[in-house]
């Protein structure tokens, strides 16, 4: 995700942020909220595919989790 931040699916985020302990929730909106109570909050837009900005947002949360992946 770091080096490629295209063509990447909400369902790619969500098992990350599974993986990472990052909460997640949709609530019958357009929009998943990820949270982790170290790195904050961020909500990305579910369309296909991930506009590059948001992966890089999504890149950035887990860095502040604390965790150091390679993704």
């Amino acid at each position: 995700m770091r080096r490629n931040p295209r063509d990447w699916r909400i369902e790619d985020l969500k098992v990350v942020a599974d993986s990472l302990g990052i909460n997640h929730d949709q609530h019958g909106t357009s929009h998943v909220v990820f949270r982790h109570a170290n790195a904050g909050r961020l909500s990305v837009p579910a369309h296909r595919p991930i506009k590059p900005v948001y992966v890089r947002l999504f890149v950035d949360l887990v860095d502040r989790t604390g965790e150091n992946n390679e993704n």
